[in-house]
């Protein structure tokens, strides 16, 4: 993954007609769903010290002309601690939170001041032939936030560095439904009028649960969290996120992202993303393609999802024996489930087996077969289904799969509706080609990884 800010020099070329035409209607779904929706973006004050800033508005000015709804939190670390070395003071603010006292206070005030003019002005843009041509767009800030002091902890005194207590979310909306932008600095007042400097993945964090945002979205140095290879994870369940700050696997930088957007997914945030600024366009990427450029935390329920046990074969067959009878599916005895019931991954709840789906490995075509994905009918309409299909994704991606395929003769329109593309009996592996049932003549989707 290219980490560097790309220059025109190093921009490709542009895209033919007919990628031009492919690349918009795989884009359209997700303006689609995302309309009307409400993202909160925190970026770092290293973005702004990078000169990426103007990129940045101009990507969020697309996404605000696309109809979801941008509250923007910037940070200013590194502004308040130029202002202070400016000053004379050898106090410099490290990441995280750090005891604040009233030179780093102003400091952080003018810092505020400066960072956020620069980005009302950079939204005012409206040059032809750039992103922001005809934009109009409105920023809104405001004493959005109520804070309340650190206090003392282990002896120290951290004086004006404080933590959020209240988000004024009826202002926000207010302000979000005339169409603006929401823009916070990392500050906040106490009912008495004290400033309190915040840092912003906290205040990020707290506004997006507050407003129960459909995306929490961090811009920051770091690529996304890494596997023990340094390779980038794209999808993170939230308990595998614990598992990994538990562990200590990650930088402590990226481990305190990590924190703040596993709190979010936790109370109630649908998605939260670890992106990296220095790639242009990361935060259209990671909204827009599949797999994104960073790293996406979510709330796959995985203590109700989990790998099938021999213990789950007579629950698995309660659930397929229906649809074998009106023949959805193909029958399978109890010897054949016994025997790959290490495929299977089944949904739990209080003790009850409600769903379960199986993967059927071809290694030497990087394909595999998804099958039996059933929701029991009681529980349907949840996004069960959905959150199976994200697992089996996951377990395919995992074992080096770079097409899934299922096939159906009832559910076509479901799978299209999850980007899978109609193919055919030729596409399937060679294997899985001999064993086709003509008789049944079941259609063949298949799906990118």
């Amino acid at each position: 993954m290219t980490q560097e800010l790309i220059d025109s020099s190093t921009q490709p070329a542009e895209p033919s007609q007919p990628q031009f035409v492919r690349w918009f209607r795989q884009v359209a779904p997700y303006v689609h769903a995302f309309r009307g929706k409400t993202f909160v973006v925190g970026f770092t004050g290293e973005l702004i010290k990078a000169d990426a800033l103007n990129t940045l508005v101009q990507d969020l000015s697309l996404l605000s002309s696309l109809g979801i709804r941008l509250v923007l939190i910037h940070g200013s670390q590194p502004q308040v601690n130029e202002q202070l070395q400016a000053k004379g003071y050898q106090q410099q603010l490290t990441q995280g939170i750090t005891p604040i006292d009233a030179a780093a206070l102003e400091c952080a005030k003018e810092a505020a001041g400066e960072i956020r003019l620069d980005i009302e002005a950079a939204f005012s843009q409206g040059l032809p032939n750039t992103p922001m041509s005809h934009a109009k767009i409105r920023v809104i800030s405001g004493n959005f936030v109520t804070a309340k002091p650190i206090g003392v902890i282990d002896g120290l005194d951290y004086r004006h560095a404080g933590q959020v207590r209240k988000i004024d979310t009826d202002a926000i909306r207010h302000s979000l439904d005339s169409g603006s932008i929401v823009l916070l600095s990392p500050l906040g007042f106490s009912p008495t009028g004290e400033a309190f400097h915040l840092t912003m993945e906290e205040l990020t964090t707290s506004v997006a649960i507050s407003l129960k945002a459909e995306k929490l979205v961090f811009l920051y140095e770091n690529p996304g969290v890494t596997d023990g290879e340094e390779q980038v994870i794209p999808e993170l369940a939230r308990l595998d996120a614990d598992a990994l700050l538990r562990n200590q696997t990650q930088t402590d930088h990226t481990a305190r992202y990590l924190e703040q957007a596993s709190r979010a997914v936790k109370r109630g945030v649908a998605r939260a993303h670890l992106v990296p600024f220095a790639l242009d366009g990361a935060i259209l990427l990671e909204i827009f393609t599949h797999d994104g450029v960073g790293t996406m935390v979510v709330e796959d329920t995985l203590d109700d999802l989990r790998a099938a046990t021999i213990d789950d074969v007579g629950a698995i067959l309660r659930l397929i024996e229906p649809l074998e009878q009106d023949g959805t599916l193909v029958t399978r005895s109890r010897d054949v489930i016994e025997r790959e019931v290490e495929n299977f991954s089944v949904l739990e709840h209080d003790g009850i087996i409600f769903g379960c789906a199986t993967l059927n490995h071809y290694p030497e075509e990087q394909m595999a077969e998804m099958a039996c994905l059933i929701v029991h009918p009681e529980w349907q309409g949840g996004g069960e289904g959905d959150l199976l299909l994200r697992h089996m994704e996951n377990r395919a991606r995992n074992l080096g799969v770079k097409r899934l395929f299922v096939l159906t003769t009832r559910t076509a329109h479901w799978f299209v509706k999850r980007g899978f593309v109609q193919g055919g009996v030729s596409d399937l592996p060679k294997e899985r080609q001999a064993a086709y049932n003509r008789q049944r003549n079941s259609l063949v989707f298949m799906k990118r990884l």
